[in-house]
């Protein structure tokens, strides 16, 4: 099983619409995603739950969790969310980053934009990867 860890600082926004992205897309024989911060914070943002909510993606029950040794055990892939020197790092892990504003306290506009190129990334990922669902599988993802 390909492990993939989405990471932020606080594991509040981009990372935990990344993993939910791309377990809702992901072929599940194939891989699967967690996200996980540096300094997680007390709770997914609001902003971030209600854009979610809107394609169909509900996060509320997720919760950030701090990035440890024991989660990356196993995993292939670390993709931090464009926090820069504060992005953490995995050794033996393949990386990317991508470049993501921050939706904490962001107009609902915004925290859309962010969301939905999230979603663009997590599909140009999973198709490079060769891990996207078989035809026919419904994702239970809404477009918007």
């Amino acid at each position: 099983m390909n492990t993939v860890i989405f990471a932020c600082v606080h594991n509040a926004g981009r990372s935990q619409m990344a993993a939910a992205f791309f377990n809702a897309l992901v072929d599940p024989a194939r891989a699967r995603a967690v996200s996980a911060g540096t300094q997680p914070g007390e709770r997914v943002h609001p902003e971030v739950q209600a854009a979610m909510a809107e394609v169909g993606v509900d996060l509320s029950g997720a919760r950030p969790q701090r990035l440890t040794d024991e989660l990356a055990q196993g995993a292939q892939w670390l993709i931090t969310m464009g926090c820069g020197d504060a992005c953490p790092y995995v050794p033996g892990l393949k990386r990317e980053d991508w470049p993501l504003e921050d939706p904490k306290g962001k107009p609902v506009e915004r925290v859309r934009e962010i969301r939905d190129d999230v979603r663009a990334r997590v599909m140009a990922f999973l198709e490079h990867e060769g891990w996207t669902r078989r035809a026919g599988r419904e994702d239970g993802v809404r477009s918007v």
